[in-house]
């Protein structure tokens, strides 16, 4: 009798303490639950967050607490332990802020979220002036930039029929780490690009019996001999007349990138220079691309305005007077460029 009074008291208290232990588990569950979905300061400030390589999950906690984006260092370490994360932070640059609940943060640190950094590329640069506005916004470096956009191997693999990139690093705004190599913003570049080259487009450019690469080398004459937006197809139907009747572009942004440190002011003798690209000496398209042309451009390059206009010259107001004979062109010149 005495024995079975002691073990009933035995299971009694290792009863009482399963007990305690389940409750104790569950306010520490339920207050790890609120200690995740709370942040540590509603009113605080977004601040940029390193996570280096290497980096351990207690060594990320501390750095958290120490920067005030989590109230506990502990309670995070557990928090990411439970959800089966601690090997899953991701090395970067973070955008973090107390404001955001350790959820969030967790879950931006575990999949990568890191903090994104704008490039606008404007229409109508160059491969070197893309190169140049990379650089100036953080990101690597001009002459590695240009050299990865000129390998022929590099633009191979990214299904490119071309010797370089030019042409074909399209004019956006886009978003990348700090950590973006300059390959990884050939890619992307590379990418919207053939993302805007529909197949119907595709088809069209086979229609007219021209090549990607020809249609991509117009379109970049027409952006950078336009002021103004709407003039583009008209501009791509004076270059498609000319061609179709064998007559050579005389396009002066073709001769200015044809010039090595072209100087800003173009003369006769850079007119009468011979080069791959000056149209004023040779016949057809230049062996390539003279910038990058935007979506507009590419597309009045595949289907030019119905005229039968084979000049035009600038009115010295982002316009152009077009003509259809050499009679009115030259009146056109006398009146918009000599002023007589």
């Amino acid at each position: 009798m005495q024995k079975k009074r002691i073990l009933k008291r035995f299971f009694t208290i290792i009863g009482i303490a399963l007990i305690l232990l389940s409750v104790s588990g569950l306010i520490f569950i339920l207050y790890l639950n609120s200690f995740s979905k709370e942040p540590a300061n509603p009113d605080a400030r977004e601040i940029t967050f390193v996570i280096e390589r290497g980096d351990t999950l207690s060594t990320v906690s501390r750095k958290l607490e120490n920067r005030g984006v989590i109230s506990s260092s502990e309670l995070f370490s557990i928090f990411a332990l439970m959800k089966n994360q601690a090997k899953n932070l991701k090395a970067g640059e973070y955008a973090l802020s107390g404001a955001g609940t350790p959820e969030r943060v967790l879950d931006i640190i575990t999949k990568g979220k890191v903090k994104l950094y704008r490039l606008t590329v404007p229409e109508g640069l160059n491969l070197f002036e893309v190169a140049a506005l990379a650089e100036k916004a953080g990101f690597g470096n001009r002459e590695a930039f240009v050299m990865a956009a000129e390998s022929t191997e590099f633009t191979r693999s990214l299904g490119i029929s071309a010797d370089t990139l030019e042409g074909y690093l399209f004019p956006e705004t886009y978003y990348f780490p700090k950590s973006a190599t300059e390959k990884d913003l050939i890619r992307e570049m590379v990418g919207r690009f053939q993302e805007v080259y529909t197949e119907d487009w595709k088809t069209r450019t086979r229609q007219m019996r021209f090549t990607v690469h020809e249609i991509v080398t117009l379109a970049s004459i027409i952006e950078k001999e336009t002021g103004e937006a709407t003039e583009r197809p008209v501009i791509s139907s004076v270059f498609h007349n000319r061609l179709e009747k064998g007559m050579r572009l005389e396009s002066d942004p073709t001769v200015i990138y044809g010039i090595e440190d072209f100087d800003g002011n173009i003369t006769r003798k850079d007119l009468t220079t011979r080069t791959p690209y000056n149209t004023y000496m040779i016949r057809g398209l230049p062996p390539g691309p003279i910038a990058n042309p935007g979506k507009m451009s590419l597309k009045a390059a595949l289907y030019p305005a119905d005229t039968e206009y084979i000049f035009f010259v600038s009115k010295k107001d982002s316009t152009h007077k077009f003509s259809e004979t050499i009679k009115e062109h030259n009146r056109a010149v006398r009146k918009y460029q000599l002023n007589r």
